[in-house]
């Protein structure tokens, strides 16, 4: 037994508020919430929440996962974001050669193996995209799918697998096979039209990624991939809530058009992500960061140096969700995608404890990992 209490003023589970609750840990998991006892001490003031899941991380704390494909390089992203309230990720490889792709997947294996904190998955962004809508993607490594990708996404020690790809590149049989190895094939980085993009999600796509971006606006005569994402209600998307990627009210549009538990929150987070830096090197450009915002020297939005405490804060604010409709978008929506959600995204029984503390501003106080605090202030 590992057995170990802690007593909050307030705790959210996912569904509703509680006020002085005692949560009792055993092995990493939640083994009971109850009333605290009306004298016992309460240890922590605050909100405790479920812990944050971000499903689309490039890098933090200085290291592009690119750049670093290696076990300390995931190592360092996560410590990164953890300190924003990120407990579970996928640190996301974008599009890049064949090489450089099996380097990152064998660390990604080698940190699951490892157990390393947090890590449980990887998200491919590319390389099967279109060049017509690859924003900061390298044209030169843009290529159609063959026996090399293959080899990795057909392995089975990765975790959870996202890949996303534009329909207009890929077969409809070769996301069918995606799909049939496990893999959660999102839609994006394409100028497809609404039938090429709906055929993809008839074949099994069922994501969007960076909903708005980088891919084909909704208009009067042709809905584009904007359009297939928000009338298909059994798809997911991701959304990038920082100011600068998607308006707020374009966010709260695609809220109220898709259905509830649709929508989740990704970062689309750069090395700069907990460090006090303002450039990086990226491929053969430079990316610079001013006002918030991450702008290549060539000109696109590259990424951004938003952290989910931040991303929730903006979608309570500026977005008009919920308290706990946004915290649902970052910690039990995209568990859901990735069919987690049996033990991680709520803060139940039998589940991960995996919890933030937040005080009045919804600032990350404490984070917990599998009961194991992993960042303080």
């Amino acid at each position: 037994m590992n057995e170990k209490s802690i007593s909050v003023a307030k705790l959210f589970d996912g569904e509703r508020f509680y006020n002085n609750c005692r949560v009792t840990i055993n092995n990493g998991k939640i083994l009971a919430i109850e009333p605290n006892v009306a004298d016992s001490q309460v240890n922590y003031q605050g909100l405790l929440v479920p812990g944050y899941i971000d499903l689309q991380v490039n890098g933090g704390g200085g290291v592009l996962f690119n750049s670093t494909p290696t076990v300390e390089g995931i190592k360092a992203i996560f410590a990164a974001h953890n300190k924003f309230g990120t407990t579970a990720m996928l640190p996301t490889f974008i599009t890049d050669n064949v090489d450089q792709m099996a380097l990152a997947a064998q660390a990604i294996s080698d940190a699951i193996n490892e157990g390393i904190t947090g890590i449980v998955g990887v998200h491919f962004e590319g390389p099967h995209l279109s060049v017509a809508k690859k924003g900061a993607h390298s044209a030169e490594y843009i290529r159609p799918i063959s026996e090399a990708e293959w080899e990795i996404l057909s392995r089975k020690d990765l975790g959870k697998i996202i890949v996303t790809i534009a329909p207009e590149t890929v077969q409809a049989a070769d996301i069918s096979r995606m799909v049939s190895l496990g893999i959660k094939v999102c839609i994006g980085h394409t100028n497809a039209d609404y039938k090429t993009a709906q055929r993809a999600v008839d074949a099994g796509a069922s994501g969007f990624t960076h909903l708005y971006n980088a891919m084909s606006a909704l208009t009067s005569r042709e809905p584009g991939v904007v359009g297939c994402a928000l009338l298909n209600d059994h798809t997911y998307s991701g959304l990038i809530i920082d100011g600068h990627h998607v308006d707020y009210t374009s966010c709260e549009i695609a809220l109220k058009a898709k259905a509830q538990g649709s929508v989740f929150l990704v970062t689309d987070a750069m090395p700069p992500v907990g460090t006090e830096d303002n450039k990086f090197a990226f491929f053969d450009r430079t990316v610079h960061l001013h006002d918030g915002k991450l702008t290549s020297t060539t000109g696109e939005l590259a990424g951004s140096v938003l952290d989910m405490a931040t991303a929730v804060k903006n979608c309570h604010k500026f977005a008009h969700q919920s308290l706990d409709e946004a915290l649902r978008m970052a910690s039990l929506y995209p568990a859901n995608y990735i069919n987690e959600s049996h033990h991680r995204g709520r803060l139940t029984v039998n589940h991960c404890a995996d919890m933030v503390l937040l005080d009045d501003n919804f600032n990350v106080q404490k984070t917990w990992v599998g009961g194991v605090q992993t960042y303080t202030t």
